[in-house]
């Protein structure tokens, strides 16, 4: 056995130990008592694929339900060095002065070792980890596409529910997560860079009209101009994409991070987002939205999963794909064949 086997079981052991015992009724009153450590085992509980963790994970998300929704759901986005983690050290700081509490998801690179995740937000958030008033998850991507950890919004509700009325949700910034962060927030903030290339910022192509606000960082160290005229660069983009459905036009501002500069400014663009979005009910419409989105998703993704551990339909399926394949099945007939197949198994017909 590898080192890397070792480990891997070592920390499969210990994961597996931290979850016996976990139940919805334990972590609940927990949960809603604000415990930051039955919080952190609840979300390892829904993290979990064995049926049994998912059976109690169900059980506590509904629980939780009701009491969940009133947060404010920030998605932060923007290329690697470009300070996100810096930026919402400082941006906490800020908000817990003004009485809020903060949750971070930070979507982090997994380890291919143990699956856990690899750059450890924690660390680079060193000082605001430590307050009371803050829930820092570092959540490894797993095996999903983009770098957004599956259960993210799961992992919402169960802090909304504990109490934070603010949700960070940092990407890592791959490129394809900001679509599916996107679809799980309520405001969308990229974070860019001034002075740097399209081809060293191709992140920004595509999701300029995601964008609800731009935050040019590092406007500082001589830096100020640069960052000044990208943020005229970018305000002439923006005036070429039509506005939200709430109306609101995306806002664009220079900041330094390092210098706690401008923090004032997207905590003004979240209180007036969300106060016109609720006044107007935009944002309970698009949350409405994104789950009816989501469970589109999840079902895709269960039949999916059904097709590939049932061995019965797994052969007819493949079976199909090389008729398709060999050009003597059309793609219509096959599909028709195999849910009729799926249909004959599962005893319908």
């Amino acid at each position: 056995m590898s080192i890397n086997d070792e480990k891997y079981k070592a920390w499969s052991a210990q994961r597996k130990a931290h979850l016996e015992g976990l139940t919805a009724a334990l972590l609940f009153p927990k949960i809603r008592a604000g415990d930051r450590g039955a919080l952190a085992s609840a979300i390892t509980l829904i993290e979990s694929e064995q049926a049994k963790h998912r059976k109690e994970a169900y059980i506590l998300l509904n629980m939780c339900l009701p009491h969940s929704g009133a947060a404010w759901r920030i998605g932060i986005t923007g290329v690697p060095g470009v300070g996100k983690s810096t930026f919402i050290e400082q941006i906490g700081k800020k908000l817990i002065e003004g009485g809020r509490r903060l949750a971070v998801m930070a979507i982090d690179p997994s380890s291919s070792v143990t699956g856990g995740s690899i750059m450890g937000d924690k660390t680079r958030m060193e000082t605001l980890s430590m307050q009371q008033e803050v829930f820092i998850r570092p959540t490894p991507t797993g095996k999903t596409l983009g770098g957004v950890a599956e259960h993210t919004r799961e992992a919402i509700i169960l802090c909304e529910a504990a109490g934070y009325d603010v949700v960070l949700v940092e990407t890592v910034g791959v490129g394809q997560s900001e679509t599916l962060v996107h679809g799980m927030v309520d405001f969308f903030l990229l974070l860019m860079l001034s002075g740097a290339g399209d081809e060293l910022q191709g992140i920004k192509r595509g999701i300029m009209e995601m964008a609800d606000g731009i935050l040019i960082t590092k406007a500082d160290q001589g830096n100020e101009g640069q960052a000044k005229q990208a943020k005229l660069t970018y305000q002439n983009a923006l005036h070429l994409l039509s506005s939200n459905a709430q109306g609101w036009t995306p806002q664009v501002d220079c900041i330094s991070s390092i210098e706690a500069r401008g923090m004032e400014i997207p905590i003004a663009w979240w209180k007036k987002y969300f106060d016109e979005g609720t006044r107007s009910g935009y944002l309970k419409a698009r949350r409405r939205d994104q789950d009816l989105h989501y469970f589109e998703e999840r079902i895709q993704q269960k039949i999916a999963e059904f097709l590939a551990t049932d061995q019965r339909i797994a052969e007819r399926y493949q079976s199909w794909r090389n008729q398709i394949i060999a050009g003597t099945c059309s793609p219509q007939e096959a599909a028709k064949n195999l849910f009729e197949q799926i249909l004959h198994y599962r005893g319908e017909i």
